[in-house]
């Protein structure tokens, strides 16, 4: 599972993170790709990056699979469980931008630098279900894809390509996007002020306290009541001026819908943890991140990577700072 988040700050500056929420790690890092690294495509000619991006990554044979990135374009995406809705082309269409669905961060991040030309380009593309390797197979997934002006989710069903504006700035998992943006209706009188007295009859009711008016606002870990939740928070935050200030309040939300072990078993009694949460700022082109066992918040900034050799990636320790 997981859940990702975006909001800007008072200047209009973007800030994007996610939860990775999963059972098993697969050894990812953070991991800097300089502008005019090559990359290889798996259906076209290879080409070099437009952008350097950052964010968490394993690197196979020398190509970033990232599960998220942003760029120094201030644009970020990130890939999110979407199984039992997601559904790739078989074998690439004849007259579209051939893509694979393991391809999309990277390619997205390497190649544009805000949504209206992502959203451009992706009225051409078929995303293929062609893994890097066999043994790695194909991750079902939707994306969201952010800048300082707006969001997206990208959705590829049996019957083709489907690009939602994310009003909410919010995205989990499974249900389809839009059965999350209509459920919000069910909350429509959920706030977080201070609800007044009412009267019953004779009786005054007064408020046991504060987030009384939040009451119905769900908590369990469903990608439904995650999508809520985080959109509610991320509704009713004040704005805030700082990074510092901006950086706290995305890990803050992020942690209101984190996973911890023992409440969100599989079927072969693992549990899904928070494996790592991070936030891009395209104020500064930083990335920050955490994981389960070490909350301490780390940073990888691209302005420190300005002077990368092109021709090979950066990958960082977990535990850089």
């Amino acid at each position: 599972m997981c859940t990702s988040i975006r909001f800007t700050d008072d200047e209009n500056a973007m800030f994007w993170g996610r939860n990775y929420d999963w059972n098993v790690s697969y050894g990812e890092t953070p991991l800097v790709m300089p502008k005019g690294y090559r990359l290889t495509r798996a259906f076209g000619d290879d080409y070099s990056s437009q952008h350097a991006c950052v964010g968490m990554s394993i690197e196979y044979e020398g190509y970033p699979l990232y599960f998220n990135c942003g760029n120094d374009a201030g644009l970020a995406v990130g890939g999110l469980n979407f199984a039992g809705y997601a559904s790739f082309e078989k074998e690439p269409v004849s007259g579209k931008t051939n893509v694979a669905a393991y391809e999309i961060p990277t390619w997205i991040g390497a190649t544009f630098a805000t949504v209206d030309e992502v959203e451009e380009a992706l009225r051409n593309v078929a995303i293929v279900g062609k893994s890097i390797s066999p043994s790695l197979g194909v991750a079902m997934l939707h994306w969201n894809i952010a800048d300082a002006k707006r969001s997206i989710v990208v959705e590829y069903q049996e019957d083709g390509m489907h690009i939602y504006h994310d009003q909410v700035d919010v995205l989990t998992n499974q249900p389809p996007f839009p059965w999350h943006e209509e459920n919000l209706r069910n909350y429509l009188c959920c706030n977080g002020s201070w609800p007044n007295d009412a009267e019953w009859r004779t009786q005054t009711l007064a408020p046991f306290g504060t987030s009384a008016a939040m009451r119905g606002i769900p908590g369990d870990a469903s990608p439904t009541s995650r999508f809520v939740k985080a959109a509610f928070i991320n509704a009713f935050h004040p704005q805030k001026s700082s990074e510092h200030d901006n950086v706290m309040r995305m890990f803050h939300t992020l942690g209101s819908v984190a996973f911890v072990e023992g409440i969100a078993k599989k079927a072969d009694d693992s549990s899904e943890i928070t494996i790592f949460s991070d936030c891009f700022s395209a104020a500064t082109n930083t990335y920050y991140f955490n994981t389960y066992d070490d909350p301490a918040i780390r940073t990888v900034k691209l302005a420190d990577h300005a002077d990368a050799d092109p021709s090979s990636l950066v990958k960082l320790p977990r535990d850089a700072s």
